[in-house]
């Protein structure tokens, strides 16, 4: 997973033959070297379309995903189970390198109260499970700390390496976003400290999840903490252009957060690679 990626959002979030075309074309165009695919329905997704794609194109991918609410783990662990273990048949029928994402609970999922000892006890069992099935598939799996509005369980840096080394797998890691971090951490580079053992995969997002650059997050800062610990994992910009109602409603995103794609991929794009040559990660 090393490299310059992004989020496939910046074209489409329905993952079909259609959307696959449409969003590997822009990555390619814009020389990125992997894409981030959203398993928003991974039963659907035709694997060896998308795998030709890429092997054409010599692109790399990694799949992202929330669980649904009828999977969340830390309630229906079962389901969760299951519902992961078809998402990461399915990264591996791609040739896709890793599931990472909210891959413990929902984008939404929010109790009201603070995380119990028993719902992590059912993440802990689910990531274990699935860890061992993404490991018979070759592939591996990423924790996303997200912040408090969009899920209740896994907020900090901190948090998301005490589940990776709770699990205890060699294929489970730490991923983190900048966003998030804005919002969660005593200092967004800390967060980078804290899990550089465990950290392979990082959401480059502005403030506003709109155009990287035109925002509040400290990306001097940002860029130097990487440096520091020798960062060699995978560098994803992440803007949401393209939301579906009900992915915009996990993530309260109510309003255009840039005026289009372009927007984005014109000028946060090159501000982000130029960062990322600045401080040697690229």
């Amino acid at each position: 997973m090393e490299g310059f990626g992004v989020h496939t959002s910046m074209w489409t979030m329905n993952w079909d033959r259609a959307g696959a075309e449409k969003a590997i074309a822009g990555a390619v165009h814009y020389k990125m070297d992997f894409i981030e695919i959203a398993l928003l329905n991974a039963p659907a997704v035709d694997a060896k379309h998308t795998r030709d794609l890429l092997e054409k194109h010599k692109l790399r991918a990694v799949c992202s995903l929330g669980l649904p609410e009828h999977a969340w783990a830390s309630v229906r662990p079962d389901a969760a189970i299951e519902h992961l273990k078809v998402a990461i048949e399915k990264t591996a029928e791609m040739n896709a390198e890793a599931l990472s994402g909210v891959i413990f609970g929902g984008i939404g999922e929010r109790t009201g109260v603070p995380p119990t000892q028993g719902e992590y006890d059912n993440i802990a069992k689910v990531l274990d499970t699935a860890a061992k099935h993404a490991n018979k598939h070759g592939i591996q799996l990423g924790v996303e700390a997200v912040n408090r509005y969009e899920n209740h369980l896994i907020n900090s840096a901190q948090q998301a390496v005490d589940m990776v080394e709770r699990v205890g797998a060699d294929n489970i890691f730490v991923h983190l976003d900048t966003y998030h971090m804005n919002i969660e951490e005593k200092g967004a580079a800390n967060g980078i400290l804290i899990a550089r053992d465990h950290l392979k995969y990082i959401h480059l997002s502005e403030s506003d999840r709109g155009t990287p650059g035109y925002g509040n997050i400290p990306w001097d800062a940002i860029y130097a903490a990487l440096a520091a610990i020798g960062f060699k994992g995978g560098l994803a910009m992440e803007s949401f252009i393209n939301m579906p109602p009900e992915v915009a409603y996990g993530l309260a995103v109510w309003r255009p957060v840039a005026r289009d794609m372009e927007e984005v991929m014109d000028k946060g794009l090159p501000f982000l690679r130029n960062k990322a040559e600045q401080y040697g990660l690229i």
